[in-house]
């Protein structure tokens, strides 16, 4: 790779970075919040789980931007409303407010400042042989991300309070304004311009895509990826906490599964270069399952958690430069910011499910178990769905493949 290519893939990085890890510790501050303004787990959870269903609902068109427009502007965008976000969160003090903020604006930003308006830069600059790798490293950054900022942010709620955290954290977000503009400069392929409205492209384009079978097989293997991933990533520390383990086993258990995460997206990504992605997207979510379901079987302890944690970062976001590989591999990068925001809106319709099913049956029942299950269950037959996915180029795609 030049040096182009490494700057291009470092400012990607760190925005991913930033926006990930911020977002990896909100599960932190749903004891003390709840506690501050007396609402239920649910109410909370509905929160986050409304910001990932409108970080799903807004990743096609911030993709569709990003397509057609180049990257920069998307990104500034998003960058302001992450600042905005954290700081009106201070001041929601009813769950509505705290779904405006926390769920709608911080979701819009999350469209704009991750995986697939990124991901369309790299893949229109980085030369197809290496796209799988560059991708591995960009997802390992917002997993360094989690490893960074989860002990950051759940020491800056012990030592100064919930408010002041994110006060601090919004400071951080800001950063993302000038990463931004750095990686515009670098994106040296600008998006090849578009004769059509953009909502009509936008359909015409998903409807090609849909047509295809392994396209909908994508969808739904990464629907159980947001499930699984967002119901663990904001109801462990509340679980681990139900069962007497401590915010310090919490917190190493997030920042682990944030550093493992590194070794597993670069892993998977490199093996992505090598061996076919679909395969390798079963073996993840099977793998998955086959985790949870040990962890639910052993004693609850500081160790089965590290090594759940551990295995479970390993597998986090594996999915991301594979899914986003396949997309490339079957109908180029012209529409890539797009249609990997359609298929992200899958994954997000997963992750709202899972969090707010998670506060909602805890509520209900006063435990997790279900929703456990659930997860288990799911990853089985998503590991079924990706079996048949081919890599094939689409033929509709073809003369736009790059």
């Amino acid at each position: 790779m030049n040096d182009s290519i490494k700057r291009l893939l470092l400012a990607g990085g760190l925005i991913v970075s930033l926006a990930m890890g911020i977002r990896h510790g909100f599960g932190f501050f749903m004891p003390p919040m709840t506690q501050a303004f007396g609402w239920s787990r649910e109410a909370f959870a509905l929160a986050l789980g409304l910001q990932n269903l409108v970080w799903g609902l807004a990743q096609p068109f911030a993709g569709a931007l990003a397509d057609r427009h180049g990257s920069g502007k998307v990104l500034l965008g998003g960058a302001l409303l992450y600042v905005a976000g954290l700081g009106l969160m201070t001041v929601s003090g009813t769950p509505l407010l705290f779904s405006l903020s926390a769920g709608l604006l911080l979701g819009l930003a999350l469209s704009c400042v991750t995986y697939s308006v990124i991901f369309g830069v790299v893949a229109r600059n980085v030369p197809p042989a290496y796209r799988s790798r560059a991708m591995g490293i960009v997802a390992a950054a917002g997993s360094f991300g989690q490893f960074a900022m989860i002990p950051v942010e759940q020491g800056l709620i012990d030592g100064l309070g919930w408010l002041p955290a994110l006060l601090i954290l919004a400071g951080c977000a800001a950063l993302m304004l000038p990463l931004s503009r750095w990686l515009a400069r670098e994106d040296r392929q600008a998006p090849p311009a578009a004769a059509t409205h953009l909502l009509r492209g936008m359909a015409a384009t998903f409807a090609t895509a849909w047509s295809e079978r392994g396209f909908r097989l994508l969808m739904a293997g990464y629907f159980v990826c947001g499930f699984q991933v967002v119901f663990i990533g904001v109801h462990l520390p509340a679980y681990l906490r139900d069962h007497g383990l401590g915010g310090h086993t919490a917190s190493l258990a997030l920042a682990l599964i944030g550093l493992f995460n590194i070794f597993g997206t670069m892993a998977f990504g490199e093996l992505g270069s090598r061996w076919s992605k679909p395969g390798l997207l079963s073996f993840i979510y099977l793998a998955r399952s086959v985790v949870i379901a040990i962890f639910l079987l052993l004693p609850l302890s500081g160790a089965s958690v590290t090594v759940f944690a551990a295995a479970m970062g390993f597998l986090w976001l594996s999915t991301v430069p594979l899914t986003n590989g396949v997309i490339a591999g079957m109908f180029g990068v012209r529409h890539l910011g797009m249609l990997s925001g359609a298929v992200f809106f899958s994954h997000q319709l997963g992750s709202f499910l899972g969090v707010w099913l998670g506060g909602v049956i805890y509520d209900l029942r006063g435990n997790y178990d279900l929703v456990w299950l659930l997860a288990i269950a799911l990853g089985l037959l998503a590991a079924a769905a990706n079996l048949p996915v081919r890599e094939t180029p689409s033929a509709s795609f073809a003369k736009e493949s790059a």
